[in-house]
């Protein structure tokens, strides 16, 4: 089911990348080894760190959740805490419909449609290979895109192959 909006032929352009839930972060805090460690995004969008509890990481690029744990640490804990983040792991992508083998399979950086299919065990027989619909996690509505060697795939979406028209 397509978004209504018919398909422009336009390259997908992927934003910056914001946290969500099941993404694992690597956290440093400089000078301060017991804060350090990999914490992983829980349910509510929240990750619990040592001192400073739960804080906010989902809808936050890992800039904005660096400045949000040196801030909480800057209220009565550390003068100027120098804080570092890095995702290890992003949330996984999911493939369904005309591939071999549909189902969760975890993102890699700069995932395309093609290497999603791939992972995937290819495509069926039947399969459109023109064009792809993918939802984007915080979407509602699924988007038509061509099916290009340059079509890219961001964590948490998902794509959907479907069967050609003969």
């Amino acid at each position: 089911m397509a978004s209504g909006a018919p398909d422009s032929g336009d390259a997908r352009v992927i934003e910056e990348y914001r946290l969500g839930v099941a993404d694992k972060v690597r956290v440093t805090v400089f000078g301060e080894a017991a804060l350090t460690g990999e914490f992983l995004v829980a349910g509510n969008g929240k990750i619990s760190l040592p001192l400073i509890g739960e804080t906010q990481a989902g809808g936050l690029t890992i800039g904005e959740f660096q400045e949000e744990v040196a801030t909480a640490l800057r209220d009565g804990f550390i003068t100027e805490p120098r804080v570092s983040a890095e995702i290890l792991n992003y949330r996984p992508f999911y493939i369904l419909g005309e591939v071999n083998t549909p189902g969760e399979y975890p993102y890699t950086n700069n995932l395309t449609v093609l290497n999603a299919v791939a992972t995937a065990g290819g495509f069926t027989y039947r399969a459109d290979n023109r064009r792809v619909f993918i939802k984007r996690a915080s979407g509602d509505a699924e988007e038509a895109f061509p099916l290009t060697t340059s079509t890219r795939v961001a964590p948490g979406d998902t794509i959907r192959i479907r069967e050609r028209l003969f």
